[in-house]
């Protein structure tokens, strides 16, 4: 098992606050896991990963000249039913932002051992782009699954 997975989030900013959307081709999600992860290159992309494996999502915007950063990450577990709270000895687990630096472009976390194998659990990208009241866009649709 690799001990990294690495979610790339490729953002057209200028398209995306144009068009009002990170859907039609404004943002792509690709990994490098050593599983076959379905969906590579769109919004639908569901990572296959293992318990106890770092996943750590970059956000990189096609123009250089317009930030992009990741606001926030929240699952909202597998199929149409939400993710149970952990104990609160499981807390740690919890996929979340690693430290508290300002530098949002990279978020990471731990896959938990209580995923079901098999059940995509999806979650909320939530994008910063640049500043204003539309510059947050966010898209339901990637998913992490365990293997």
């Amino acid at each position: 098992m690799k001990p990294q997975v690495n979610i790339i989030v490729l953002v057209d900013v200028v398209g995306a606050l144009s068009e009002r959307t990170l859907n039609d081709g404004n943002l792509s999600l690709v990994d490098d896991g050593q599983f076959d992860s379905p969906g590579q290159g769109t919004t639908r992309l569901c990572t296959v990963v293992s318990p106890g494996q770092l996943v750590q999502w970059t956000a990189v915007a096609v123009d250089v000249q317009t930030p992009v950063e990741i606001r926030s990450i929240t699952f909202l577990g597998s199929g149409d039913a939400a993710l149970e709270e952990p104990d609160a000895a499981d807390a740690q687990d919890v996929p979340a932002h690693e430290g508290t630096a300002p530098d949002l472009k990279v978020w990471s976390g731990f896959v938990p051992p209580y995923l079901v194998p098999g059940a995509p659990y999806r979650y909320r990208l939530e994008l910063q782009m640049h500043e204003g009241p539309n510059s947050v866009l966010h898209v339901d649709s990637p998913a992490l699954m365990s293997a």
